[in-house]
């Protein structure tokens, strides 16, 4: 059986390495060491994955290197911020290669591709457990930030929402969904996009933004918190997954409020901005919807389509209420 040392070497001590800027010595030594740019501000984040409760602990080890390393990025845009490296600190009850194998490959293939080297961490025997810190970089002033929301700012969120909850409650059996259609939603939850293009191109733009982990309702209550203001959120303007659009409608509303596992983007940006936002959406590749305003009148209300208020009995996501 490999050593802790073998095992390193063998799954993620890449020779060469890949090239990068910032990184002035990386795995092997008792600290990596990075040059910052000059005239950018550091940006670190850090999740971690427990099995059992962030994934099905027989989920395919390729998806799973994906998103441990895509839920860090998505933070990363979330504030606008470019990556540079990362470190993974990674239990494992035992040594099984073929299953190291595939995580390296799904973790390598999403750090190749958004230039964000593995720089060091961690491995120890224990249940299975992911934590990756992330560090990106941000030009002053620059980073969008939870508390500058303003009266009158639209509210936008990237891509569609519900899939990814959709699917976790299929495969936990608590909806039935066709075969076809679970696959179809699938790689929302095991395989999410961080939008590090559109984060980039709402520098400047964008007031305020985070990434939707959690639902909806929950997240952007942390926005309304932090900047001290109201929304009201048209329910019909809402973009619903593909899959979910199938569903019937008071489940697409839960699913699209209170589903978590999206990753998107939900912002905020002046009125005289919507130009600005679209052409952002289109250079990111990226669909981006609105779906709300801004307004000084604290809390959230949820409208119809002929913008009278609607109440649900709707929760996000908590690690220590959420059963």
């Amino acid at each position: 059986m490999l050593s802790e040392f073998e095992l390193i070497a063998r799954f993620f001590n890449r020779r060469p390495s890949p090239a990068s800027a910032n990184t002035v010595l990386g795995i092997g030594d008792d600290c990596a060491l990075l040059a910052p740019t000059l005239g950018q501000q550091l940006a670190i984040s850090s999740d971690m994955l427990v099995a059992g409760r962030h994934f099905f602990p027989d989920t395919n080890p390729e998806w799973l290197g994906h998103k441990a390393l895509a839920v860090n990025l998505s933070d990363l845009a979330a504030m606008g911020a470019q990556p540079v490296a990362f470190t993974l600190a990674l239990a494992l009850p035992s040594v099984d290669e073929a299953w190291l194998a595939s995580f390296a490959r799904g973790l390598f293939a999403l750090a190749d591709s958004s230039g964000c080297a593995l720089i060091g961490g961690d491995t120890t025997k224990g249940p299975l457990n992911i934590c990756i810190t992330v560090f990106g970089h941000v030009p002053p002033q620059q980073a969008l930030r939870r508390a500058a929301a303003q009266v009158g700012d639209d509210i936008w969120i990237s891509g569609s929402l519900g899939d990814a909850r959709l699917a976790l409650h299929a495969m936990q059996g608590q909806i039935d969904l066709p075969l076809p259609q679970l696959q179809l939603a699938q790689p929302r939850l095991h395989q999410p996009q961080a939008r590090l293009a559109l984060g980039f191109q709402l520098r400047n733009i964008a007031h305020a933004a985070l990434d939707l982990s959690d639902g909806l309702m929950g997240d952007l209550q942390h926005i309304l918190q932090a900047s001290q203001v109201g929304a009201e959120i048209d329910l019909p303007a809402l973009p619903v997954g593909a899959v979910l659009a199938q569903q019937p409608a008071e489940l697409q509303v839960q699913y699209m409020l209170a589903g978590g596992d999206d990753y998107e983007l939900c912002f905020t940006a002046p009125v005289a901005r919507r130009a600005q936002v679209v052409q952002a959406g289109v250079l990111s590749a990226t669909p981006v919807t609105r779906v709300g305003r801004i307004c000084a009148q604290l809390g959230v209300r949820l409208l119809d389509s002929a913008g009278c208020a609607q109440t649900f009995s709707i929760h996000s996501f908590d690690h220590f209420q959420t059963p």
